[in-house]
């Protein structure tokens, strides 16, 4: 049997690591050197868009100057990717390319060359009087179905570490299988809780801040300003985009956020944002598409995606309970371009993979594997926040 074809397991690995950033890559690269590599071999878009380009001047060209940028602004992840490279012993070059994702074909403009696929995950928060929730869906390519894991990492610098000082970070993150904790679902023990969603741009700039970077940075925010000016990253600004849902759990005005980021445009120097704020008794669906930000998009079949599910969710009473949370994201329902993606189908080109339920009022996040309607959770685990 092979990578590809393996089934959909009932498992959720989950990491547990301490030390230096690049400690924490090379125990993540270490622990999981089987999966990262049989998805180094799996992928797609790596062999045949990334690394084909990167073998080009104009490919290594775009490559050199967002890793320098990058490292510029902060050497710390790029030390945790070269750990995660080292302990799986896999080439680090080939890490970086997937984190920079459609920044290489977009910025070489090598257009032609993309597959595109109707990727993505649905998130949905509830901010209501008595329950507080925020549930995601993890959509990916097939082959990244089993390739996962979850890490929970405490990491202590003796100094501060990259444009933002940061000397401890500790938090949960869904990882794909060599990429570094940051880009999915996410808690960090400030008591922020965040997820993202994948957006398309038409425009990506390479030699900014590779969306990847800017949501691991995220993960060291202690509070909502500082949260902004992550994702707002002055001086540099993002080379793609994602929409950003968050909260932070013991924040008094009991704010929720959904934030969309689009590259930085023409000369300016930091992430265009629109900043949503979901107040208490409201609520926010959130998918694949920009829908406040007005920007050409490309990926034309993920956005006929983003609006299935979105008219699916649209098909229910207004989400108030985790319960209610639990059952959208479950829906089977809107044909190929459904909430929950799972046929049965090896073929099928976009599973989900995960599901994350984090409850903001018992402190607790529950991870699923399969259809949450159908299945209980793996495990519910507590969230470990800092004590003042």
């Amino acid at each position: 049997m092979s990578a590809k074809n393996i089934p959909r397991r009932q498992a959720v690995p989950v990491l547990y690591t301490r030390g230096t950033h690049y400690e924490v890559g090379f125990d993540m690269g270490r622990t999981f050197a089987s999966v990262i590599k049989n998805f180094l071999l799996l992928s797609g878009p790596l062999n045949e868009v990334y690394l084909p380009l990167y073998a080009t001047e104009k490919g290594k060209n775009a490559y050199n100057e967002t890793l320098e940028s990058v490292k510029n602004s902060f050497p710390q992840y790029i030390r945790e990717l070269e750990g995660v490279a080292e302990g799986a012993q896999v080439e680090f070059h080939k890490l970086f390319l997937l984190h920079m994702d459609d920044i290489l074909p977009q910025s070489v403009k090598h257009l032609n060359s993309i597959k595109k696929q109707p990727v993505g995950c649905s998130t949905i928060i509830v901010n209501g009087e008595h329950e507080r929730v925020l549930g995601h869906t993890e959509d990916a390519l097939t082959e990244t179905l089993n390739h996962y894991y979850f890490v929970v990492a405490h990491i202590i610098n003796e100094t501060p570490q990259g444009k933002y000082n940061v000397k401890e970070e500790r938090f949960m993150s869904l990882c794909y299988a060599g990429h570094l904790p940051g880009y999915t679902m996410n808690y960090n023990h400030h008591g922020l809780v965040f997820s993202i969603n994948t957006l398309s741009a038409e425009i990506l700039r390479s030699g900014k801040t590779p969306r990847h970077f800017v949501t691991r940075a995220l993960l060291s925010a202690d509070n909502s300003d500082q949260a902004l000016k992550i994702l707002r990253d002055a001086g540099v600004g993002a080379g793609d985009g994602c929409s950003i849902n968050m909260c932070f759990i013991n924040d008094p005005s009991n704010l929720c956020y959904n934030i969309e980021m689009a590259p930085t445009e023409g000369n300016t120097k930091e992430s265009t944002l629109n900043i949503r704020k979901i107040q208490t008794g409201e609520h926010s669906y959130h998918a694949n598409k920009y829908e406040r930000i007005e920007i050409e998009q490309a990926n034309q079949i993920m956005l006929d995606s983003s609006i299935s599910r979105m008219n699916t969710f649209g098909t229910y009473e207004p989400a108030k309970s985790k319960q209610d949370v639990i059952n959208m994201l479950g829906d089977c329902s809107g044909g190929e371009h459904c909430v929950f993606r799972e046929d049965g189908n090896l073929s099928q080109e976009v599973k989900t993979i995960a599901i994350g339920i984090f409850d903001l009022n018992e402190k607790t996040v529950a991870l699923y594997s399969d259809n949450p309607r159908t299945t209980e959770p793996h495990c519910v685990l507590p969230m470990i926040l800092k004590t003042n």
